[in-house]
């Protein structure tokens, strides 16, 4: 396959109007709704991450699009639906956060055959979650006793969690080189949290 040629003209980076019209979903959409939200900023990094699921229904389009400007954090979703008389219908929503909210960048690293981990991104996965307090999560377990025999109630611990968005990003289904921006991305991202 051949060099894809632009078809959208825009002041948002070359590689990021590339891999929005690459991920093929909707780019036309896509483009307009980042582009309204990161407005005059000046964009530092991105990541495209398109995922498709299926249920009983229908196979299910979601693109995300997450574009770090030297002051916010850029989020855009869109997904495809069906609406009335089964006309396909696209949502597509953006969300800004000012870069001193966002709380914290966590990286889940899957490394298989750990034993010869030799750097390569073979093979590898990350879940690349970031949390800027919009969803937060309890979870709950009842509390446990070291006596075996103990029947008392010993109430409940938990975690609280802020994961307002969670992508996972594998160099088997993604490639590589989606991996390497992916890592790319969050790097510049916890770069730039707390100053």
């Amino acid at each position: 396959m051949g060099p894809m040629v632009r078809r959208l003209r825009s002041p948002l980076p070359d590689s990021l109007v590339t891999d929005i019209e690459e991920a093929g979903y909707l780019p036309a959409v896509v483009h307009d709704v980042v582009l309204t939200a990161v407005g005059r900023d000046q964009v530092v990094s991105h990541l495209v991450h398109a995922e498709t699921t299926f249920d009983e229904q229908a196979v299910r389009n979601h693109l995300t699009v997450l574009v770090l400007t030297d002051r916010r954090l850029v989020i855009a979703h869109a997904d495809d639906h069906e609406g009335p008389e089964r006309q396909r219908m696209a949502t597509a929503t953006s969300e800004t956060v000012p870069l001193r909210q966002v709380r914290g960048v966590m990286l889940t690293h899957v490394v298989p055959d750990p034993e010869n981990y030799d750097g390569s991104l073979d093979g590898r996965a990350i879940t690349l979650t970031l949390g800027w307090g919009a969803v937060s999560r309890v979870d709950l377990l009842p509390g446990l006793c070291e006596d075996p025999e103990c029947e008392g109630d010993h109430g409940y611990e938990g975690t609280i969690s802020s994961d307002d968005i969670s992508l996972r990003v594998a160099a088997e289904s993604d490639g590589v080189d989606r991996l390497e921006r992916a890592l790319a991305f969050a790097q510049e991202l916890s770069a730039r949290l707390g100053r």
